[in-house]
């Protein structure tokens, strides 16, 4: 089974920067669409950026749209979220996740099959 791993979070001030990678150990062969998720202490686990498997095609919540881009790279295995203009609402455990055998675009949880363990992104005030 394949294994995500997240990283590239941090602690940073209000508008500044960070970009996150996802790095799978191994290729899925099952043409995965791939997505973003987020989840704060008491809040529930929201998708912030989802791709198709061709990168084709992206998706963005309404809170983060204009501020983040979601790219992949299927020959590496990886998958990128370019975080700018951050803000303290942003913080949370940023998790990839990975949709087997589903090449478009996917934004429900329940429709992704492998997960990784999640890199904390702090943003102050």
């Amino acid at each position: 089974q394949v294994q995500l791993v997240e990283s590239g979070g941090g602690l940073v001030q209000g508008g500044g920067s960070l970009r996150l990678s996802c790095a799978a150990s191994r290729r899925t062969f099952s043409s995965p669409a791939m997505g973003w998720f987020r989840q704060a202490p008491g809040k529930e686990r929201e998708c912030v950026a989802a791709i198709n498997w061709s990168g084709s095609n992206t998706y963005y919540a309404d809170s983060v749209k204009g501020r983040f881009t979601i790219s992949r790279d299927n020959a590496k295995n990886a998958l990128y979220l370019q975080m700018n203009s951050l803000k303290p609402e942003d913080t949370a455990v940023y998790y990839c996740a990975a949709a087997a055998g589903k090449s478009t675009i996917k934004v429900a949880a329940l429709e992704y099959d492998y997960w990784g363990q999640g890199t904390q992104v702090t943003v102050s005030s």
